[in-house]
């Protein structure tokens, strides 16, 4: 995972900026492409469970965001999209510590003008799997 994998991506649309729930995760959007979506986090003391590492509603927020961004990419002067979550499996595979960066990566597996299915991956910086997930989610167009 390159160095600046925490960094989000720069643009003015606000579908692709932060605020709320991104804001107080602390996650980031680090690549967004046709069908592709990346999501950065740096693992901070906030996220930690009693036990001393990661939460799981933080993997679960990882995997839930990147996958929900993979199919909404839109490109300029097109109308954007969002989505909403109808479904989402996440699966634990192993535990991340404070001062950890990690990597979400969603891919879009398939669907059609209302719904669609994304696959997640999240691995650390040394790329270690940490977790994975699937879910469907519902198009929601916007108007301007």
């Amino acid at each position: 995972m390159p160095d600046d994998s925490t960094k989000p991506v720069k643009d003015a649309d606000p579908l692709r900026s932060h605020g709320g729930f991104a804001d107080l995760v602390g996650y980031h959007l680090i690549n967004w492409e046709d069908d592709v979506a990346e999501v950065g986090l740096t693992v901070a003391k906030r996220h930690l469970n009693r036990s001393g590492v990661m939460h799981g509603g933080v993997l679960t927020t990882l995997i839930d965001t990147a996958c929900g961004y993979c199919g909404c990419y839109t490109p300029e002067g097109v109308t954007p999209r969002r989505a909403f979550t109808l479904s989402l499996t996440c699966n634990f595979i192993g535990t991340a510590k404070e001062g950890q960066r990690l990597l979400a990566r969603a891919t879009c597996s398939g669907g059609g003008k209302s719904l669609f299915f994304a696959n997640c991956e999240v691995r650390d910086e040394d790329g270690r799997v940490v977790g994975s997930g699937q879910g469907t989610f519902k198009y929601i167009t916007l108007r301007r």
